[in-house]
Formats: C-alpha cells, structure tokens, sequence
C-alpha cells in the first residue's frame, strides 16, 4: 500500500514540475521534450489540471486537460 501511495505521489509531483516548468518559463526540461512538443505553455496547463483533478477528485478536469496536453503537442500549420 505504501509502495502505491509514493509512486501516486511521485507522479503529481512530476507533473505539477513539469506543469508549472512549461507554463512559466515557455519551455519544456530536457531535449526530448522540447524537440517534440509545439506548445509548451499548453503542455503545461494540461498537466497542471490533470494533477488537481486528481487531488480533488474530478474527472471532468481530467478530459479537460489530457485536452490541452494534446493540443501542446499539435503542430499549427497555416
């Protein structure tokens, strides 16, 4: 149980991180990352909703921002 419970914990921490990393700075960590993502700042509310709809319990935030994490990875094209 308590194996489950730090790992749950850990990927909150990962994605309030990475959130909070791409909606400020504009960027995503690592090269990988910013090779493959289009819009950083998309990326990072996406995860940011993800993370406090698994705190307060609503799955209606979670559509919302698996949404936007799609969206950061989309390529505009005119």
């Amino acid at each position: 149980m308590l194996a489950i419970l730090l790992a749950y914990f850990t990927l909150l921490l990962t994605g309030a991180v990475i959130g909070i990393h791409a909606l400020i700075l504009g960027r995503m960590p690592g090269r990988r990352l910013q090779q493959r993502v289009r819009h950083p700042r998309l990326l990072g509310a996406g995860a940011l909703l993800m993370v406090a709809s698994a705190v307060m319990r609503v799955p209606e935030l979670v559509a919302v921002g698996g949404g936007l994490v799609a969206l950061g990875f989309v390529e505009h094209r005119a």
